[in-house]
């Protein structure tokens, strides 16, 4: 069994910070790619960042700049750190990543259960 455990979400006022974090556990041989997603009230799930297990990174543009995507050494965790945080920027944020289990060894996508982050004054 494995999970995609997230942490880190809560208020902020406009212009502050915030890191989220999200550790994959259970029996995991390898992991590929780490994403994270939003999901704003009202509207469909998007892709913010992601990273893959050779370290390369992208973003979505209205989080470029602002948001910096990374793993640990151990490649197992995955962490945003999110700066300069907007209204806009409200949503519940879900980790996402592409996990083969020792028991089979096949790459399949797993969510985390998501946290709420809210920018507000």
């Amino acid at each position: 069994q494995v999970q995609l455990v997230e942490s880190g979400g809560g208020l902020v006022q406009p212009g502050g910070s915030l890191r989220l974090s999200c550790a994959a556990a259970g029996r995991i041989d390898s992991i590929n790619i780490m994403n994270w997603y939003r999901q704003a009230p009202g509207k469909q799930r998007e892709l913010v960042a992601y990273i893959t297990s050779g370290g390369i990174t992208d973003y979505a543009d209205s989080v470029k700049d602002r948001f910096t995507i990374s793993r640990d050494n151990a490649k197992t965790t995955v962490y945003l750190q999110m700066n300069s945080l907007k209204p806009e920027d409200t949503a519940v944020y879900y980790c996402n990543a592409e996990i083969a289990p020792d028991s089979d060894y096949r790459y399949r996508y797993n969510w985390g259960q998501g946290t709420q982050v809210t920018v507000s004054s």
